[in-house]
């Protein structure tokens, strides 16, 4: 029986993976990598959808979740951030969306067990990961016609549903919709959770992230970090946190807003930093680990790791930062609060 990622998390902070988009990039993929045997007359160009690579070149999503469990993290995302119908159709790959996200996720699975297997102290975990889509429920893409929505709330819960049941099916430990900018897509999401789980009869926790677009402090659909947890506050989140956009100094007043309201667990994957002008994260590993450091000394998570920009290198230095720390103290619903049992237990 696998360990449970719900009770990892009461006794340290658990260490999410880095970006997978930035270490796809340093193998300079080319348009054959992407198109395999399996799609080789498709229609569509598909350099650039790296979720394709899955069912094409699995080889490289392993040697990247191997770099990263190395590194010290413990759990993994899934290469799924984009496998949905709605996403997926930019590609003329709806018909796939099942495959791409049972392969990722037993890709994932797999390096996991195998590093759990080399040090059963230390359990890995597989995150499957669920990202917005490429279109927003509230807000129109149409600015002469406010009303005009590209997607329907239906429509959003049976992309997620589909690619949620083949992620429970291919082995993942947990659900992270992440990168939330609309907390209607966001709710659909939940919505399909529960469905999913129906389908498969293997409920599994779910991880909720959103993304703070700019200085305003809100989400692209307009929320605060508090209306955003009250928005999702019915669910029974394993944790509630923020990726994407921001860098780590940036984050930290709106994780502590999330803290001092949610019930649940704490993530936090920031950026490697703020782009550069060109668009490229600068950010080195011991800089992003220094500004991290005040999340540890104000108690404010469960679950850290890096977002866009970050490497191996970026986890190293984080898993060694949290090592011994102990996590933030939170109280799941109907229940007293729960206090990890780290050497540090007495942080708040």
């Amino acid at each position: 029986m696998r360990a449970s990622i719900t009770s990892a998390a009461k006794d340290r902070i658990l260490v999410l993976d880095g970006a997978m988009g930035t270490m796809i990039q340093r193998h300079s993929l080319q348009e054959s990598d992407f198109r395999g045997e399996r799609f080789l007359d498709h229609s569509h160009p598909l350099k650039g959808n790296n979720d394709l690579l899955a069912l094409t070149r699995p080889d490289v999503l392993r040697d990247i979740h191997d770099a990263y469990f190395e590194a010290g993290a413990d759990i993994a995302e899934t290469n799924t951030f984009s496998s949905t119908t709605i996403a997926q159709a930019d590609y003329g790959l709806e018909s796939a969306v099942e495959d791409l996200n049972f392969a990722s996720a037993r890709i994932a699975r797999e390096s996991a067990d195998h590093w759990t297997a080399l040090n059963p102290e230390k359990p890995r975990f597989v995150a499957g990961s669920v990202g917005p889509t490429n279109r927003t429920a509230s807000i129109s893409p149409d600015v002469n016609d406010p009303g005009y929505r590209a997607v329907t709330f239906q429509e959003l819960v049976t992309a997620y549903t589909q690619q949620m049941v083949a992620l429970i099916q291919g082995g993942v430990d947990a659900l992270l919709i992440e990168t939330v900018f609309d907390t209607l897509n966001a709710k659909a999401a939940l919505f399909a959770a529960e469905e999913a789980f129906d389908i498969t009869g293997q409920p599994v926790p779910i991880m909720v992230s959103g993304t703070i677009t700019d200085a305003s402090g809100r989400t692209l659909s307009g929320q605060t970090a508090e209306a955003f947890w009250v928005s999702m506050s019915h669910a029974p989140l394993f944790s509630i946190g923020l990726n994407c956009a921001l860098g780590a100094t940036q984050l930290i007043p709106h994780l502590e807003a999330l803290s001092n309201v949610s019930n649940c667990g704490i993530s936090a994957h920031p950026n490697a930093g703020l782009p550069n002008e060109m668009g490229e994260y600068d950010q080195g590993p011991e800089d992003m680990a220094k500004q991290l450091q005040p999340f540890l000394d104000k108690g404010l998570v469960n679950v850290l790791g890096g977002c866009c920009g970050t490497t191996p290198d970026h986890i190293r230095a984080i898993a060694n930062l949290v090592q011994g720390q102990a996590p933030r103290r939170f109280q799941a619903k109907g229940s007293p609060a729960v206090t990890p049992s780290s050497p540090n237990s007495s942080a708040s």
